[in-house]
């Protein structure tokens, strides 16, 4: 019996580590009909270059010191924004969530303000901040601050009343009450925001720097300067860098969430 539910498991695990690789299939694919449409010359080679051609591109981009500095400045602002944005979320989240009160004075407001586009706060940004990094923050703590509150406070809320009945009868302080059973319980729907927040946080990040991009450097300077340029393979560059990181992130943050909530298994 025990080497039959052995063998089921490493033929589970077998399926699961090929069903991983169909999702190259198709980017896989989609090089390989770029390079042929390049080689027959069925696309403009000045619109659409060749992939060699961007790969040459993004060698001597990762050779000069101006890539890394606007890298680390992009993961700067990306990371910091997001710290502040769900700190301040988590917190308001659970106030709301908690706090019949909190609820009746804040949540009124915080609807309306979310409703407003996030690109709409830019001139009002712009007009107090100017043009540098905190302005570029500040949007981006904006960007984060509404998902991961949202989340936090429909995850406190579902906390089952008799849970806070079972909390008051061990005779549980707030701080008790906070870890031990309203952060416990809500984790999941707050990951679930943080995560988002992760996602919208780059791409305020990558929004701020084009929208904000007369300052500064960034990661969004090199479309900037291949769009200037007419360089379409510094913009494909730049795309390809972009979205490596974005996935980046999340699958740090997926492998932080099963690492913390392993306890719920």
């Amino acid at each position: 019996m025990s080497n039959t539910t052995a063998l089921k498991s490493q033929i589970k695990k077998i399926d699961i580590s090929h069903l991983q690789f169909y999702g190259l299939v198709l980017p896989i694919g989609f090089v390989i009909l770029w390079a042929l449409a390049s080689k027959l010359n069925w696309v403009n080679p000045k619109l659409i270059p060749a992939p060699i051609e961007v790969v040459h591109i993004g060698l001597q981009q990762i050779q000069q010191q101006e890539f890394w500095v606007g890298l680390a400045a992009s993961l700067f602002r990306d990371v910091t924004g997001f710290v502040i944005g769900s700190v301040l979320a988590i917190i308001f989240g659970i106030v709301v969530g908690v706090s019949r009160w909190a609820n009746y004075l804040f949540l009124p407001s915080f609807n309306v303000l979310r409703q407003i586009s996030l690109f709409a706060w830019l001139p009002l940004i712009t007009t107090f901040l100017d043009y540098g990094n905190v302005a570029k923050i500040l949007f981006i703590v904006l960007s984060v601050f509404y998902p991961v509150a949202l989340h936090t406070i429909d995850g406190v809320r579902r906390i089952p009343l008799n849970q806070y009945e079972v909390a008051k009868v061990y005779q549980f302080n707030a701080w008790q009450t906070l870890s031990k059973l309203i952060l416990p319980a809500a984790a999941p729907q707050i990951f679930l925001g943080l995560q988002l927040g992760l996602i919208f946080a780059w791409v305020a990040t990558i929004g701020a720097e084009f929208l904000l991009g007369s300052y500064g450097v960034g990661l969004g300077n090199i479309v900037i300067r291949g769009r200037a340029a007419l360089d379409v393979g510094l913009i494909i560059f730049g795309l390809i860098v972009i979205g490596f990181i974005g996935v980046t992130w999340n699958s740090l943050a997926n492998a932080a969430e099963r690492r913390i909530l392993v306890w719920r298994r």
